[in-house]
Order: structure tokens, then C-alpha cells, then sequence
């Protein structure tokens, strides 16, 4: 009988070329950390105006984002002051009759629309005021009655369609009016009160809603 003698071929595995790769990743990985620890700490160095602010910040309760300020600023103010219209119409008007009630769905529709988009709108107005904050007062009081009346009118003129190309119009001039006025209002105070780019929450209510209240009763010509 024949024997063949059967050789196995090896092929070697380059394990510094894998290990090479890993370190390369790794070393990528903590830089990539490093850096944006070392960018974290420039944004808190440039936040802070002193270590006093910084130990005020660190003892925030109930710490707000600008953005969810802003946001919830642009909810109150498309629910209430529109609502307050409405009223003052109606209370003008002094003719609601039985029949009339389908107008309070369309109401309560463009209540709910204006609201919503004023607290989208309202995230995108924070990372506008976040960037006025930093310039001059009178820069940032300059500019604020502008961004304002953008910002009302995006929200009551969206709460208008609803009542077709009359109403967009209508509610973005009124929009125009209420942002004019309570966005230089509501920054001005917020710059005061913030500590660091937040502000407690204990000072956001009171100043949110007496903001809003006082535009609503300007309307109803309390």
C-alpha cells in the first residue's frame, strides 16, 4: 500500500497589525473624551461670571434649560393672550347666540394650534435669546423687539389659518404686538435672574405667568 505523506499549510495572523488597529481606536476614543471634556470645561469657565455664580448653580432645586424657558414662555403666551382676545370680542360684541357655539371649537382650535407652535417655536427662540445674552444690553434690546415680532407672528399667524387667509393675517398682526412686547420684557428679567444658563424654577413661574397675565389683562382693558 502507498503512503503519501500530507503536509498542512499555516498561515500566520499578523496580531500587531490587529493590535496596532486597537490601540489606534482606543487612542482615537480617549481623545475625542479629552476633548470634549476640555470643551464642557470652557463652556462652564465662559458661563460662570464667578465662582459665587458657579456654587449658586451647583445649589440649584430646580434647575431650567433657556430652551425649555422659552418654551414654556411660548405655551403661556399662545394660550392666554389669544384667549383673551376672543373674549374681549365676545364681550364687545354682546350677540352669542345659541347657535353660535360651533365658533367656540374654532376658538379652542386655534387656542390649542397657537400654543403648540409657540412652544415649539419657543426651543429655537431660547438658542436665539442663549446667543443675545451674551452681546451688549443695548445690543440685545435693540434686536429683541424684532425677534419678538418673528416669533408671534410665526405663532398666531399659524393659529390663524384656521380661520382661512383673514385670520392668518389677523393673527400674526396680534402675534406681531404680543411678541413685541413680552420677549424684550421676559429676557430682560430672565438675564437678571438666570445663574449660569439657567434659570430656578421658583423664579421662572411667577415671572412666566405675571408676564402673560399682565398682556391678557392689557386685552381685556382690565
Amino acid at each position: 500500500m502507498e503512503t503519501r505523506n500530507t503536509q498542512t499549510a499555516f498561515r500566520q495572523v499578523n496580531f500587531d497589525a490587529y493590535a496596532n488597529d486597537f490601540c489606534d481606536e482606543s487612542t482615537e476614543k480617549r481623545l475625542k473624551d479629552l476633548l470634549a471634556v476640555n470643551d464642557e470645561t470652557e463652556r462652564k469657565n465662559t458661563m460662570f461670571r464667578s465662582e459665587h455664580e458657579k456654587l449658586q448653580f451647583d445649589l440649584m432645586t430646580n434647575p431650567i434649560s433657556i430652551e425649555k424657558t422659552f418654551a414654556c414662555f411660548g405655551l403661556l403666551l399662545g394660550t392666554f393672550p389669544p384667549a383673551a382676545i376672543f373674549t374681549r370680542f365676545f364681550i364687545d360684541a354682546r350677540s352669542f347666540q345659541t347657535n353660535d357655539f360651533w365658533i367656540l371649537g374654532v376658538i379652542v382650535l386655534v387656542n390649542l394650534i397657537s400654543a403648540i407652535v409657540g412652544y415649539l417655536s419657543g426651543k429655537m427662540i431660547g438658542r436665539t435669546v442663549l446667543e443675545l445674552e451674551k452681546v451688549s444690553w443695548t445690543k440685545m434690546i435693540l434686536i429683541l423687539p424684532f425677534v419678538g415680532i418673528f416669533w408671534g407672528m410665526l405663532a398666531g399667524g399659524a393659529g390663524g389659518i384656521v380661520i382661512f387667509l383673514f385670520g392668518a393675517f389677523f393673527g400674526a398682526f396680534l402675534g406681531a404686538a404680543v411678541g413685541s412686547i413680552a420677549l424684550p420684557l421676559f429676557t430682560i428679567l430672565h438675564r437678571f435672574l438666570k445663574i449660569g444658563d439657567k434659570i430656578e424654577g421658583k423664579h421662572f413661574l411667577p415671572l412666566a405667568f405675571g408676564i402673560t397675565f399682565i398682556i391678557s389683562a392689557f386685552i381685556l382693558g382690565l
